[in-house]
């Protein structure tokens, strides 16, 4: 049985254009004499729709493309996600379905049964879940049709009750299809396959499997689609982060070593980049404008975008003040050699003084603090957001994740801007990040690198007189963010209490400031955004 795997990026509601590549690589399988085509998970809507799911003429354009997609599925079998209203008035309006299409019609629906509701999941809110499983002929062959979650109710997981892979195992399927919509951290690849694995081994046949990929603001899929054989080794593994395309013989092609990177500074690399690229194309924007301070951030981001977007869209603007050092300015300007960005100076030193003047009778008798600071900051945000109105350039923020976490940022300063390229990258990660961009040649400088981190506010001034050093800091925040362990928890496991204690208290009085950020780019398996719902007011646990 010959299957072609179409791994693609769509378009949230860009039904023209996602038809088009869809019934090409229809098109391209039938003159490859494939019997079978697989796409992914939700193809024909785009993932995650959220409420464009509630909008009625939205779903009768993916009625349309369904329609007209089944027109061409003649001398091949097609299996493509979509959403499919629910008749039944008791339930849900909607479910999640991975539809058969043969001889120019859907000849069988198979609905997802676990629907997800962490994290970044909200499947409950649109979806009514299936109550019972079968499995379907194709092409001669008894296949277990499901859809991501379908497969990942085992012993690991507490996110269900039931099993249905139970269900469809007692029929002795001769193979297992699951079409994906599962989004990317740089964890989370070993956990996928290790899952597909235990399904391949419980089921003893081979398995199919395709993913998505592309950005759809800050959620990212990796693709990274996978067929394993029937022992779960792997006959073949898409191309990570772009379309790829694959036809194999599923019950004949010889196993295949892996080739792909699993370093997890290279699979983060890859990811925003695409990230940037994708939130570009598919807003119809082109050009990036940035602040470039001479710190490693910024950077990085400029870096990224220019890869990214192409040098000639890129703009850093430079903005120096009174606090800013020579070798800022020096770094930022040889980071624009290295990357060949547009670039502009904009002094803010003559700004901030009119500032204090114009405040220095409502401050009289107050020394200097952090308000000061953060009126430079506030200066530099109002100068990006104006070249941002006067040209169409998109503000891309520059802020990590650690400075993220404990609320080290202005709003409405250096917290602007439409994408938070960095947001979910740990600073310790944005060393290992910098490097790796200079893995071929000195792009980002290396006095960028090496140099003390400062936002240069004040006189002197060193990210450490305010934090923790980044090490320790970032990995007490992994255990609070990602791990989601209490305070006590964290203490317990070896680190100090005061310092727990502290850096916890930032944490949780910093969530008005994220309400307020951009969108991140998603990265690991726990970033800010909505899969980290937390509340405003609130008095946290420790």
């Amino acid at each position: 049985m010959k299957i072609a795997l179409a791994q693609l990026n769509y378009h949230i509601g860009n039904f023209t254009e996602n038809n088009s590549k869809i019934i090409q690589r229809i098109n391209q399988a039938k003159a490859d004499g494939a019997n079978l085509i697989v796409f992914a998970e939700l193809a024909i809507s785009g993932y995650p729709a959220k409420d464009l799911l509630r909008n009625q003429k939205f779903l009768d354009l993916c009625e349309q493309s369904v329609a007209e997609i089944a027109e061409v599925c003649h001398g091949i079998s097609c299996v493509i996600g979509a959403p499919i209203r629910n008749s039944d008035p008791e339930g849900k309006p909607l479910y999640n379905a991975a539809l058969l299409m043969e001889n120019g019609k859907v000849s069988h629906i198979c609905k997802k049964s676990l629907l997800p509701d962490y994290d970044v999941f909200d499947e409950y809110r649109y979806f009514e879940p299936n109550r019972s499983v079968s499995c379907i002929d194709i092409q001669g062959e008894k296949v277990a049709l499901t859809v991501c979650e379908d497969l990942w109710d085992d012993e690991t997981s507490n996110n269900y009750v039931g099993d249905l892979m139970a269900e469809l195992r007692k029929e002795n399927p001769s193979l297992i299809i699951n079409i994906a919509a599962s989004p990317f951290s740089y964890v989370h690849f070993e956990n996928r396959l290790n899952v597909l694995r235990r399904n391949v081994i419980k089921a003893g046949c081979p398995l199919v499997y395709v993913n998505q990929i592309g950005a759809h603001t800050d959620i990212i899929f990796d693709g990274r689609s996978l067929a394993l054989d029937n022992h779960g080794d792997i006959l073949a593994e898409l191309d990570g982060f772009t379309e790829d395309y694959r036809v194999l013989d599923i019950f004949a092609q010889a196993s295949a070593p892996a080739t792909q990177t699993t370093s997890e500074i290279g699979l983060i690399h890859d990811a925003l980049i695409l990230g940037i690229r994708d939130y570009f194309s598919k807003s119809g924007f082109k050009k990036a404008v940035l602040g470039l301070s001479g710190g490693l951030d910024s950077a990085i981001v400029a870096a990224l975008a220019t890869k990214a977007l192409g040098a000639e869209n890129v703009l850093a603007v430079l903005m120096p003040s009174v606090y800013s050092s020579d070798h800022s300015l020096k770094d930022a300007l040889d980071l624009v050699k290295n990357t060949g960005c547009e670039h502009r100076i904009v002094p803010i030193k003559d700004i901030a003084a009119s500032f204090d003047a114009t405040l220095a009778e409502t401050f009289s008798g107050r020394e200097p603090d952090l308000t000061e600071e953060n009126i430079q900051a506030r200066i530099r945000g109002t100068i990006l957001m104006a070249i941002s109105n006067k040209f169409g350039h998109i503000l891309l923020n520059t802020s990590n994740k650690s400075e993220a976490a404990v609320g080290y940022g202005t709003l409405y300063g250096d917290m602007a801007g439409s994408l938070s390229v960095i947001g979910d990258v740990y600073k310790t990660q944005a060393y290992a990040l910098a490097k790796y961009i200079n893995n071929d040649r000195e792009i980002i400088p290396t006095n960028t690198i090496v140099k003390p981190p400062s936002a240069e506010l004040r006189p002197g001034q060193q990210d450490s007189d305010s934090l923790p050093p980044y090490d320790i800091l970032d990995s007490v925040l992994f255990q609070l963010i990602e791990l989601e362990k209490s305070g006590s928890e964290v203490v317990r496991s070896g680190f100090d209490e005061a310092l727990v204690t502290r850096v916890a208290k930032l944490l949780n009085n910093a969530e008005f400031k994220r309400f307020q950020a951009p969108p991140i780019l998603r990265v690991s398996q726990k970033g800010f955004g909505a899969g980290r719902a937390m509340p405003l007011v609130a008095k946290y646990p420790f």
